[in-house]
This record gives structure tokens, sequence and C-alpha cells, in this order.
């Protein structure tokens, strides 16, 4: 660990806000499996977004959704660790409770971009196959 991931004030330089975001972002990938699939899911519409050579208002809702969908991850990513520490991985009614809202969270942002998908997608699909 190096000495400034031990420090207890306010970053003075944003390069250092930057490197503990980045590495955040890596933590979060290498052991988050829902964090992988969510963004092998955004490549893969991203793909299909060219594909179909999606409007920029169509690409502005697909990315709003996905981003969206990440983000609700990384949060409830960040309260699932924060409740293993607090609790010490004990079983905790409370904890359990926490951990279910932002599972909550996450399903909600990602039904609203399944929706989102679907009306942009479907008539798409509709059309290419008749």
């Amino acid at each position: 660990m190096d000495l400034k991931d031990k420090q207890t004030t306010k970053n003075k330089h944003f390069s250092y806000s930057l490197d503990f975001a980045i590495s955040g972002l890596k933590v979060a990938f290498k052991e988050e499996r829902n964090l992988r699939f969510h963004g092998c899911a955004l490549i893969a519409v991203c793909i299909l977004g060219g594909l179909f050579r999606l409007s920029l208002n169509e690409w502005l809702w697909i990315l709003l959704s996905a981003v969206l969908v990440i983000v609700a991850e990384l949060a409830n990513t960040a309260l699932e660790n924060t409740v293993d520490m607090v609790t010490n991985y004990h079983f905790h009614p409370l904890g359990k409770k926490v951990k279910d809202i932002g599972a909550g969270m996450v399903l909600v942002q990602a039904i609203f971009a399944l929706i989102v998908g679907g009306i942009i997608f479907i008539p798409k699909i509709y059309q290419l196959i008749f």
C-alpha cells in the first residue's frame, strides 16, 4: 500500500484523486462479477447501436442508461463493502437491509435500461425482420 493510500486529510492534488478513482474502478471490475457483466452488456449494446446506426438522441439515452447502471453497481459495491467492514462479515439484520436496498437500486436502474433499450432496439429489429 502506498503512503498516499493511508492519508487521512483531503487530497491536495487532482492527480491523487484521479489515481484513487482509477484504482477503485480497477478493484471493482476485478472483484465484482455483476459489474463485469454490465460492462460486457455495454460493449454489446454499443456494437448493436453501431450496426443499427442509432441517432444522436438514441445514443444519448442508451449511454445514459448504461452508465447509470454501472454507477448504481459501483454505489452498491461501496455499500456492500462498508456493511462488511462495519459488521466484520457477520450477519446483522440492518446490514442485510442496506445490502438489499442497494441491490434494489441496481435492479431498478437495470430495468430502466432494459426499457430504454427495448424502446430503441425492438422497432429496429422488427423492421429488419419484416
